[in-house]
């Protein structure tokens, strides 16, 4: 027995539904998840069903026979117009028979013949193709005296009687795929919304985030893209560049006379503009020597595989990877809404991990406060020690330390929320709406940014004779100090546009 889906567009009529689960006892299936919500879309209905492969094929074509199986995602075309029908028995009848001929879907009706527009019968339809609108038009025209009210060719008008398929086109035009994989989008989609709905989230709110998150990334690309750029010297020999992409996790950079490290590598939709401001801001990646990825979501591993040179991780970070799910190894590892969400982010971001990956060692060395110390590596004279952090945020996080000069990465543990720019902001609201919350386990999230603030305020006082404090290097945000209550952003932030 394996698992499948299908999605069915059934009509809204007594029995529909029972039609469909009678095909499916027929042919020993087992329904296992079943969605229809009539406020979203009043015909669409999505199933997963265990079967034998064969027995799958029959109730797909035995669905296909009665018109119920969606076998196509292709645009609908909506169109408005009045008619006006002769007054005598029978002639709503003649006119549905007309509609019902073209396969043409009805969306809208509005006539009473009290009102001063007695005459007048207002339609609304939804048809497949451009060739079913000229037939229906040549049919009607023929008969009937009619004006046209509208007519949308890109399903912008159409209703909630269609609105996956609206939904689906959207996805199109962001990301530009075949049916088949729209079909299994859409499924996966659903089980979000499913859960979500079932948590007492309003659904629309879910589609609208799923499409602005996918707009947002493809439209701060090119020369669209621009980010915030921190320099900050670290000693004689050494820099620290931290870098803000538009949307998503931070990337940073430890350049030393003769080699350079990158911490955390973005997005891999924006691999191409940030080598362009590598190039801007004179970094020469010909001296990168390695990758530090502190955990593995998309905005922070996402480019690592399109760098040519080897990435290094914890272990659970690389599980997560290979899993697709971003709650593996946590609490919450069955949870549809974060599986659902990572392929989401990693379909909408170009996704392209690491693979070319050293694993850090999987013992304790020593700790730093609370927090254990599990490897060490260095970039030049700087020696960094890896942190491995309590699985809050993420299972198998890691932060990077250089105790000597106060460098600190907090990744998505710690951030300056109040350095975040308010497009950045908003952005970073879609991924909770998708998911309720961010961290796969926020009482340990909680813990973490305490223990976090402790092992600051320590380095902080070890530091305090050389006249240096700590800088926390936040997943997100600007380079910041901590003053004991607050965190506050470090030296000068430098806008980069693709026009500078």
């Amino acid at each position: 027995m394996n698992k499948f889906s299908f999605i069915t567009r059934i009509p809204n009529e007594p029995g529909a539904l029972h039609r469909v689960a009678k095909i499916a006892k027929i042919h020993n299936a087992n329904i296992h998840r079943i969605h229809y919500n009539y406020k979203i879309d009043l015909n669409t209905v999505f199933f997963e069903i265990s079967s034998s492969k064969e027995a799958y094929e029959k109730i797909r074509n035995e669905l296909n026979e009665l018109g119920y199986l969606q076998i196509s995602l292709e645009p609908v075309h909506y169109l408005k117009f009045n008619i006006f029908l002769p007054n005598r028995p029978g002639a709503l009848f003649e006119f549905l028979d007309n509609i019902t001929s073209t396969n043409a879907n009805i969306a809208f009706l509005d006539f009473d013949e009290r009102s001063n527009r007695h005459d007048k019968l207002t339609v609304g339809l939804t048809l497949d193709n451009t060739s079913t609108v000229n037939l229906l038009l040549e049919n009607l025209q023929q008969r009937y005296p009619m004006e046209i009210l509208e007519y949308d060719a890109e399903g912008e008008k159409l209703d909630d009687t269609v609105f996956y398929l609206l939904f689906a086109q959207k996805i199109r035009e962001i990301i530009g795929t075949e049916d088949d994989f729209l079909f299994k989008l859409l499924n996966d989609i659903n089980h979000i919304v499913q859960e979500l709905t079932r948590l007492g989230e309003n659904p629309k709110k879910v589609f609208e985030s799923i499409i602005t998150t996918g707009n947002t990334l493809k439209n701060t690309q090119g020369d669209k893209f621009f980010a915030d750029v921190q320099i900050i010297n670290i000693n004689n020999d050494s820099f620290l560049y931290g870098i803000q992409p538009p949307c998503g996790g931070n990337i940073y950079l430890v350049e030393s006379k003769d080699e350079l490290v990158m911490i955390d590598s973005g997005y891999g939709i924006y691999y191409g503009d940030m080598v362009k401001l590598f190039q801007h801001i004179g970094i020469n990646l010909k001296k990168l020597k390695g990758i530090y990825i502190t955990h593995a979501d998309a905005d922070h591993s996402g480019a690592g595989g399109l760098y040519d040179v080897k990435s290094y991780l914890n272990k659970g970070t690389l599980d997560i990877i290979n899993k697709t799910n971003r709650a593996y190894g946590s609490a919450v590892e069955e949870c549809v809404l974060e599986e659902v969400y990572t392929k989401l982010i990693n379909l909408f971001s170009n996704f392209n991990p690491p693979t070319n990956v050293d694993v850090f060692p999987n013992k304790i060395i020593k700790r730093r406060g609370k927090i254990p110390v599990i490897h060490s590596f260095k970039v030049g004279d700087l020696k960094f020690e890896v942190l491995e952090s309590l699985g809050g945020h993420l299972h198998g996080q890691a932060f990077f330390l250089c105790p000597a000069e106060g460098l600190l990465f907090t990744a998505d543990s710690l951030i300056n929320f109040e350095s975040l720019s308010s497009e950045r902001k908003k952005y970073n609201i879609l991924a909770k709406n998708l998911m309720t919350s961010v961290n796969v386990d926020t009482e340990r999230a909680r813990k973490e940014r305490k223990t976090l603030l402790e092992l600051i305020s320590s380095l902080n006082e070890a530091l305090l004779s050389e006249g240096k404090q700590c800088l926390i290097c936040g997943g997100h945000g600007a380079i910041s100090v901590f003053d004991g209550n607050t965190l506050k952003v470090n030296g000068k932030i430098h806008h980069y546009g693709s026009d500078s």
